[in-house]
C-alpha cells in the first residue's frame, strides 16, 4: 500500500511538457532584462532636460553599457558553461536588478555611465544563458520554435517598458521607475531555483520527455572546449557576423528611438507609449515567426543549412525598406517602417541563435554565444559613438544609421554563407 502511494504521488510530481515551462521562464528573464534596459532610453529625453547632458554624452552612456556587456559576454559565457545554466543564470538577474534599481542614486551623466556599466555586467550573461538552456531541454527539431519564444521576451519588455515606465515616472518620479522595475527579477529567481534543473537530473521530468529530449539531442556531447580553441573555427566566426553586424541596428532602434521621435517629431514621455508599443509588439511577431518559420521548413523535409538560410535571405531582401523612415514626416508612417524592421530584425536573431545550437554542442554553446556577442557589442560601441557625433553635428539627422540597418542583414548574410556554405556542425574532437 505504501508502495502504491508512493508511487502514486511520485507520478503526480511529474510535469507533462516541462521543456515548455522551461521556455516560458526564459521568456520572463528576457522581458525582464530588456524592461531593465529600456527605462533609461524611455526618460533620457526628459533626463537630458533634468540633468543636462548633449548627445555625445548621451552615446557615451550608451557605450558605456556596450562596453560591459560585450565584456562580460566573454566572461559570462564561460562562466554558465563552468558553473552550469541554473547558478550562473541566477547569479546575473540577481547582479542586474540591482543594478537596474541603482540608476535612482544617479545624478549626472557620469554616473548614469557607471549604472548602465553595471547593468551590462549582469544583463550579458542573459543570452548565452538562454541559448544553452534550449540546448540542454530541446531536440534540434524543437530548438529554433523555443529560441524564438525566448527572443520574444525583448520585444514583451520593449513593449511594457514605454507603458509602464512613464506612468511610474508620471506618479512616483522617473527614481521609482528604475526602483520598481529593478526589483521584479527576484521574483524570477525564486521561480527559476525551483524548476529548472538539467533534464537528466531533473526531479518532475516524465521519463517520456527525457527520452525525447536525448533521442533528438542532435550533436553528442563533448568535453569543454578552450575558449582560444573556438576561434579556429569557421561556425564561430559565422555565428560572430550574424551578431556583429545586425545586433548594432537593434541597439539603435532600442536606445534612439524614442529620441528620434522626439527630436524629429516632438513626442515626448506618454505621447511616445503607443508609438514604441507598436513597433516592439511588430518586433515580437518577428521573434515567433522566425523561430517557427525555420522549424516548419525543417519539419516538411528541408535540410538545415536550406531552412536557417532561407529564411535569413527573406529578411535581409526585406529590410531596406526602413531607410524610408528617415525620409517621412508623418510619424506613424516611420513607427510602422521600424516595426516592420524590428520584426525582421527578431526573426533574423532568432535564427542566428538558433544555428548556434545547430553548429555547437552545450559544452561550447555559451563560450561560443558569449564570443560572438563581445564582438557584437564592439562593433555595436562604435556604432554608438558614430551616431552620437552626428546628431552632435545634424541633430535630427537619421538618415546615415537607416542605410546602414537596410543594408547591414545582407551583408551578413553573405559572409556566413561565404564561412559556412552548409551550416555543418563543428567537429571539436
Amino acid at each position: 500500500m505504501n508502495r502504491t502511494t508512493g508511487a502514486l504521488t511520485n507520478a503526480a510530481s511529474k510535469i507533462p511538457n516541462l521543456r515548455w515551462y522551461i521556455a516560458g521562464l526564459l521568456l520572463f528573464a528576457a522581458v525582464i532584462n530588456y524592461i531593465d534596459r529600456q527605462v533609461f532610453s524611455i526618460l533620457a529625453p526628459d533626463l537630458q532636460r533634468i540633468i543636462g547632458w548633449s548627445e555625445l554624452d548621451y552615446g557615451r552612456i550608451v557605450i558605456a553599457f556596450q562596453l560591459a556587456y560585450a565584456v562580460m559576454l566573454l566572461v559570462s559565457g564561460r562562466l554558465v558553461d563552468w558553473i552550469g545554466t541554473r547558478m550562473g543564470f541566477m547569479i546575473a538577474i540577481v547582479w542586474w536588478s540591482i543594478a537596474a534599481a541603482g540608476h535612482a542614486l544617479a545624478t549626472n551623466a557620469f554616473q548614469f555611465g557607471l549604472a548602465r556599466f553595471a547593468l551590462g555586467i549582469g544583463e550579458a550573461a542573459n543570452f548565452p544563458a538562454s541559448v544553452k538552456a534550449v540546448a540542454e531541454w530541446f531536440p534540434a527539431r524543437e530548438r529554433a520554435t523555443a529560441t524564438g519564444i525566448f527572443n520574444g521576451g525583448p520585444t514583451v519588455g520593449a513593449i511594457l517598458a514605454p507603458i509602464l515606465v512613464p506612468l511610474i515616472a508620471a506618479a512616483l518620479g522617473w527614481q521609482a521607475a528604475f526602483i520598481l522595475t529593478g526589483l521584479v527579477g527576484f521574483a524570477w529567481v525564486v521561480a527559476w531555483w525551483w524548476l529548472y534543473y538539467r533534464p537528466e537530473v531533473h526531479p518532475r521530468i516524465t521519463p517520456e520527455e527525457l527520452h525525447y529530449i536525448q533521442e533528438g539531442a542532435g550533436a553528442p556531447k563533448t568535453e569543454k572546449v578552450p575558449w582560444l580553441a573556438l576561434l579556429k573555427y569557421r561556425q564561430t566566426w559565422a555565428y560572430a557576423v550574424g551578431k556583429m553586424l545586425p545586433d548594432p541596428v537593434w541597439w539603435f532602434f532600442l536606445f534612439w528611438l524614442p529620441k528620434f521621435l522626439a527630436q524629429n517629431f516632438g513626442i515626448r514621455g506618454k505621447d511616445q507609449m503607443w508609438l514604441l508599443a507598436f513597433v516592439y509588439v511588430m518586433a515580437g511577431i518577428g521573434s515567433v515567426v522566425g523561430g517557427y518559420s525555420s522549424s516548419a521548413l525543417i519539419k516538411r523535409g528541408w535540410s538545415v543549412n536550406k531552412a536557417r538560410k532561407t529564411t535569413f535571405g527573406v529578411i535581409a531582401l526585406a529590410m531596406p525598406v526602413v531607410i524610408f523612415a528617415a525620409f517621412t514626416s508623418n510619424p506613424w508612417t516611420a513607427v510602422l517602417l521600424i516595426g516592420f524592421a524590428t520584426a525582421l530584425h527578431q526573426a533574423f536573431s532568432t535564427t542566428v541563435f538558433t544555428f548556434a545550437a545547430d553548429m555547437f554542442p552545450s559544452k561550447a554553446l555559451g563560450s561560443v554565444t558569449g564570443i560572438g556577442g563581445a564582438l557584437a557589442g564592439i562593433v555595436s560601441m562604435v556604432a554608438a559613438e558614430y551616431t552620437g557625433r552626428i546628431l552632435q553635428a545634424n541633430p535630427g539627422d537619421y538618415l546615415p544609421m537607416f542605410l546602414v540597418a537596410g543594408t547591414a542583414y545582407m551583408v551578413a548574410l553573405l559572409i556566413i554563407h561565404l564561412l559556412v556554405p552548409r551550416l555543418e556542425p563543428a567537429d571539436l574532437r
